[in-house]
């Protein structure tokens, strides 16, 4: 019998990246929705979709993401990346479900110099890691023994807006473009976040609790976007280093987002690809897409 998913915000990258994984799976039966379908900030709304579906698993994609619009609404963020996650959660104890939610190196400051592993303090700097800090402790309240939380960071994909896609445009558009060195990351390719979901779904014993997720490797924002126009082929843009502070912005971010993954691998027996892989795996699949 398939275990039956509930993907929230199935539109948006690991959302999509899932549904690619999971459509032609038949160890799953999965409902997806996103805002149009399912209000997640609406508590009946959500007691009635997981109890007509007699649901297994809640994964939750959905989230505030927009950084800098979080440090003028800090209430709108709350609402989809605390109160969303808390009304899930609620019905998930309700109904004897397990969930798998997303959360962001943003509930670091970023000022370490080694990677941060489960255990490291949370201190948000921005309104968007704290309110994505706060869904955590939301859920963890609520469901500690039946949730798994992946931490990740740098998300990209073949779909939608993200670091990937921009910088590719801005190559093919731009003689020259200026990129921050001093920050520095595990990027994150979506595909792989999801199939870390599905292994975590899938293992034979549940293990509930915080994991660490990116792609192996660390890299800067500049040396990311020389890898990406390497690999496509764009000589005419001229990429030059530049520091965070040329570039001023509303929300604090994180200088230092690199993850120790060993949790992970370790609960899960899994290896993570390296990031210039994963990256190549990514390109190659947007050439397909046009």
């Amino acid at each position: 019998m398939p275990m039956k998913l509930l993907v929230t915000g199935a539109n948006g990258q690991l959302g999509r990246e899932l549904r690619y994984l999971l459509d032609d799976d038949s160890r799953f039966e999965v409902i997806y929705t996103d805002v149009a379908e399912l209000d997640i900030t609406r508590q009946a709304d959500v007691d009635a979709c997981v109890s007509s579906h007699r649901l297994d698993y809640i994964v939750n994609c959905a989230a505030y993401t927009a950084v800098d619009r979080a440090e003028d609404d800090e209430p709108a963020a709350m609402r989809l990346n605390a109160h969303a996650v808390e009304v899930l959660a609620t019905a998930a104890a309700r109904h004897g479900v397990r969930m798998v939610h997303v959360s962001t190196d943003y509930v670091f400051d970023g000022e370490s110099c080694v990677p941060y592993n489960e255990e490291d303090a949370p201190h948000p700097l921005s309104a968007y890691g704290r309110t994505k800090w706060a869904g955590e402790r939301a859920l963890l309240s609520i469901l500690p023994q039946q949730s798994i939380i992946f931490r990740t960071a740098w998300l990209y994909s073949p779909h939608g807006k993200n670091f990937v896609k921009t910088m590719l445009d801005l190559g093919k558009t731009r003689d020259a473009l200026k990129v921050v060195y001093d920050q520095v990351g595990n990027p994150t390719s979506a595909i792989d976040l999801a199939r870390a979901i599905v292994t975590a779904i899938t293992y034979p014993t549940w293990h509930p609790g915080i994991y660490h997720f990116g792609n192996e490797g660390a890299v800067s924002w500049y040396d990311f976007t020389k890898a990406i126009h390497r690999l496509v082929g764009i000589t005419t843009c001229n990429v030059q280093p530049c520091r965070s502070d040329e570039y001023p912005a509303k929300a604090h971010r994180p200088k230092y987002s690199v993850f120790d993954k060993s949790k992970y691998k370790t609960t899960f027996q899994a290896t993570v690809p390296y990031w210039i892989d994963s990256l190549t795996s990514c390109l190659e699949r947007l050439n397909e897409l046009k």
